[in-house]
């Protein structure tokens, strides 16, 4: 494999990934542990029983990533500190069409990376004991085939400070945060054209269609 095709391989994987820690309403006091394994379960488990259905309409992943993953995701809060200080010089009614985009943004951008799903094993970091933590991080392996080594990913949890939920709100792979690369790769507009402009460019992303070839060019 050409280090180019890998290193793009590797970056979809990694975003993918950040889809396995989310599914359906959670509980204050159930471990992120315990979330991230049930997420993962019924994540994959959705995509295999549905293989002949994202075959023939692959925007079907859209629904699986709504249903099993977006309810996991701290959107606001994630989209906050992409925004970071751009946020205090937005509008209430600005920050909650650019947080409607940069949700239906994940919904597709985790649909299309979920297209080079190919059965991997998924590996959790044993859960440990998580007191009066606010912030955790996970560990998560992603075992390749043929001997190669493992991605090493780590996954940001937050508890909320209202709710007591535990939800993911951002993934490092090899130290490179997805929240810090959007910061700094959507300052630029943010700055220059201000949140408006960034806002109908997400709306934009997130309404190209998930294609089952994309990922293999």
């Amino acid at each position: 494999m050409k280090f180019t095709q890998f290193k793009k391989w590797f970056s979809v994987m990694a975003f993918a990934v950040t889809a396995l820690f989310v599914t359906q309403t959670v509980r204050a006091e159930t471990s992120p542990y315990v979330l991230m394994q049930q997420a993962s379960d019924k994540l994959f488990a959705d995509i295999k029983n549905n293989q002949a259905k994202i075959k023939k309409d692959p925007n079907y992943l859209r629904t699986i990533v709504r249903n099993d993953l977006l309810p996991y995701v701290q959107v606001n809060y994630a989209g906050s500190l992409v925004l970071g200080s751009h946020f205090k010089s937005t509008t209430p009614e600005q920050r909650e069409k650019f947080f409607k985009a940069f949700s239906d943004f994940i919904e597709q951008a985790y649909a299309q990376v979920l297209t080079a799903y190919t059965d991997q094993n998924i590996q959790i970091e044993p859960a440990k004991e998580v007191g009066d933590k606010n912030l955790v991080s996970i560990r998560v392996n992603i075992v390749q085939n043929g001997g190669q080594a493992p991605i090493k990913l780590d996954f940001k949890w937050r508890k909320n400070s209202k709710t007591g939920e535990w939800q993911a709100y951002d993934m490092v792979a090899e130290g490179v945060s997805m929240v810090v690369t959007k910061q700094n790769e959507w300052s630029g507009i943010l700055r220059q054209q201000g949140i408006d402009a960034l806002t109908a460019q997400i709306q934009k992303s997130a309404a190209a269609p998930v294609t089952l070839s994309k990922i293999s060019e």
